[in-house]
């Protein structure tokens, strides 16, 4: 039986969490010219968005790509390259209709119903074609100033908004107090981990209902409820690291956390579909305030 594309990506997805590995973690790398921006981004420069950012960053770390850039073969062929032979596509996807006219029985009245469906094409990374525009295979002229994405960081978060509080030894957000619980920055092992785990804490933010009102289902801590929502921030945390060039930090409760995804994805191979989306639309959420307008393009 032919795998639907959900399944065939949740397969990937649950094939690397059983080995351990978070498949939207994708380090920044500066190689690139264009890995200021680690957000897959298409021919034209426009970064992708939801389930293609985890698909295309899986696939960089599987091939050892460091620049972010992905086009079709006749993308490649209009700007005079060519895919270079014996090379293998990536998967992406698109959400599209079909129209359906059902005919009533009785009164032979006719009526439309709309079908939503995913579809994918394929892709290849820059890395794989010749002939490009030079443009295309620029690496770095010099390594990115740490203390610059730093104090970019701090702005972000400061723009957002969101009641922070700062003491004890556990980050989480409180949706009846509506503020975010920070452990005190001298206390991470380095300021990438404090803004990895302050950006998983803000997309729970966005759950609030005076926001996205995004209710999951979770009744009690580690119900399957709980679990999408962790997913939810997770992808998020992962998609706000990226617009702001900072590696996130794999959490001490990481095991525990692969557990409950795997549960979720098994039983729901549109499950990171859904997590996906709703990640995608916290990040939009929390770049709204920043005026990061560009990690917003369609």
């Amino acid at each position: 039986m032919k795998q639907s594309v959900y399944e065939k990506i949740t397969a990937k997805i649950v094939a690397d969490l059983e080995a351990g590995v978070r498949p939207w973690m994708k380090p920044w790398s500066a190689e690139h010219a264009a890995g200021r921006i680690t957000r897959p981004l298409r021919s034209n420069g426009i970064p992708y968005r939801g389930i293609n950012i985890v698909m295309l960053w899986m696939q960089a770390m599987d091939r050892g790509y460091a620049a972010p850039i992905w086009m079709t073969f006749k993308q490649a062929l209009e700007l005079g390259g060519h895919v270079r032979k014996g090379e293998h596509g990536t998967l992406v996807v698109y959400a599209d209709t079909i129209t359906r006219t059902d005919t009533n029985e009785k009164t032979g009245e006719e009526s439309e119903s709309v079908i939503p469906f995913m579809k994918g094409y394929t892709v290849f990374n820059v890395e794989q074609i010749e002939g490009l525009p030079a443009q295309y295979h620029a690496l770095a002229e010099a390594p990115l100033d740490p203390v610059q994405r730093i104090e970019r960081a701090e702005a972000f978060f400061a723009a957002i908004g969101a009641s922070i509080i700062t003491g004890g030894n556990m980050a989480c957000y409180s949706v009846s107090h509506d503020h975010i619980r920070m452990p005190p920055f001298e206390t991470f092992r380095d300021a990438e981990g404090y803004y990895a785990t302050l950006a998983h804490e803000c997309v729970h933010w966005t759950r609030h209902p005076s926001r996205l009102d995004r209710d999951l289902g979770r009744k009690r801590w580690g119900d399957a409820g709980y679990a999408a929502e962790e997913l939810v921030a997770e992808l998020g945390a992962a998609f706000l690291c990226a617009d702001l060039e900072l590696t996130p930090e794999v959490r001490d409760d990481h095991a525990s956390y692969i557990a409950s995804w795997l549960k979720v994805l098994k039983d729901d191979p549109r499950a990171i579909f859904t997590a996906a989306s709703h990640a995608q639309r916290a990040a939009d959420y929390v770049n709204a305030f920043t005026g990061n307008r560009a990690a917003q393009a369609a």
